[in-house]
């Protein structure tokens, strides 16, 4: 099995693709074990009978939708109505702004493109620093992702589920986990924004109720957009997958037929793109199911247990420990491959230590989401860098102080569980 892994990990760090690492890896164990190698497609076809699988590319298709339409301008002037008037108030608007749309199409890197040309001059013409404005634009990506509907936290669950390992949780569960420790990462970052840029005096603009009805009317049309998916799963009206068909029905009339800022050319692209990313996540998530198959009938999981609790004795040791390991493990995979290819050795054993699956899926995707600013590789790093056409060491200094907070929020979620438990 040792050999094996170093086998993969070795033709992973040549360029071989992830998914055929994951079969690969899969189909030589079911080999070893004297299986049919069909079972593969089998595990494969599962994906098939999961309900809550239909909402990934169903919201999926709406974030995108929403990033290519002028929805990001509307909802960046409503933001600046309301909160533009305050010190740094600006810099909140990133925030606030970068956080909706990352959970919404549930990729930093797609937030980062998309706003990073309208949100990246206006802080450099409002006198913010260059390297904070580099800094803010960047973390910002990776916010959303612990709001519904992020598809990480809909990728967790399903990954969870199908384990069946400690508490049962569902997608609702991890919808309400995540509310307090994304406030507290925006509350954070946004107090830290208002000292820092307090040396501004000039507001962004002053406070009207005349710009902030305006601001209302111009994004009547995206306002509704959480109530309908919160509202209505919470409500009992809809489950997640139907709040998901709701959700990417209402984006398409709206931005089609009623604003007509997609046109039906360019309709196609936006479909590609999004499915795409869709198609990525489904493979990796097929094979995966067949390779966790392997890994179980093999005993991984609890032989991990065991090395772990003999070399750990401590459950805030443990949780220390794993924090270490996902923050090396964000910088290095995509929360996506991370999730689908890690959750299964590490639930099993955050469990046999007290640790809830849904507090463990908070855990997990905070430390992913800072994962993408690590240097030296965090993925955001170099989108930015690419982006703006910056050094990347440029980049590593920008964001240190937003990595240094966001780390503090991580040991604040990690160790008072009641943040993510609270409303369950």
């Amino acid at each position: 099995m040792i050999v094996t892994i170093l086998v993969l990990g070795l033709l992973a760090l040549l360029g071989m693709p992830l998914f055929a690492v994951i079969a690969t890896g899969a189909l030589w164990g079911f080999y070893q074990a004297d299986v049919d190698l069909a079972v593969v497609a089998i595990e494969f076809y599962r994906i098939a009978e999961m309900p809550v699988l239909l909402a990934i590319p169903l919201f999926t298709f709406a974030g995108y939708l929403l990033s290519e339409s002028q929805a990001p301008n509307r909802l960046v002037n409503l933001t600046q109505a309301l909160i533009g008037w305050m010190p740094g108030g600006l810099a909140l608007v990133s925030l606030a702004v970068c956080a909706f749309f990352t959970a919404f199409t549930g990729a930093s890197g797609v937030t980062i493109i998309a706003l990073g040309a309208l949100l990246y001059p206006a802080l450099r013409q409002a006198d913010y620093a260059e390297n904070y404005s580099l800094g803010l634009v960047t973390t910002s990506g990776s916010l959303g992702l612990l709001f519904a509907p992020s598809l990480p936290l809909i990728l967790y669950g399903i990954v969870a589920q199908q384990l069946n390992v400690g508490p049962s949780i569902s997608i609702d569960q991890l919808f309400l986990a995540g509310i307090f420790p994304g406030l507290l990462m925006l509350l954070l970052l946004g107090g830290w924004s208002c000292w820092k840029n307090r040396a501004i005096r000039q507001p962004l603009s002053e406070f009207s109720w005349t710009k902030v009805g305006k601001a209302i009317r111009e994004a009547i049309w995206e306002l509704p957009l959480p109530f309908v998916v919160l509202g209505g799963i919470y409500s009992g009206y809809f489950a997640v997958s139907e709040a998901a068909a709701v959700t990417a029905a209402y984006v398409f009339i709206v931005e089609v037929f009623i604003l007509r800022e997609i046109s039906f050319r360019k309709l196609p692209t936006v479909m590609h793109r999004s499915m795409v990313l869709v198609g990525g996540i489904l493979i990796i998530l097929g094979l995966s199911l067949a390779s966790t198959n392997v890994m179980i009938d093999s005993g991984v999981p609890e032989r991990l247990f065991t090395f772990v609790q003999q070399t750990v004795n401590s459950k805030l040791t443990f949780l220390l420990l794993l924090n270490l390991f996902l923050l090396c493990l964000g910088a290095l995979l995509d929360i996506f491959s991370a999730l689908v290819l890690v959750v299964p050795l590490i639930l099993p054993v955050a469990v046999g230590y007290g640790i809830h699956p849904v507090h463990l899926g908070i855990i997990f995707l905070a430390n992913m989401q800072i994962g993408y600013l690590t240097p030296p590789v965090g993925m955001n790093l170099f989108i930015a860098s690419y982006r703006f056409e910056r050094p990347i060491t440029q980049l590593y200094r920008a964001t240190w102080p937003f990595l240094v907070l966001l780390l503090i929020c991580v040991a604040l979620i990690t160790y008072f569980p009641q943040l993510s438990m609270v409303l369950l």
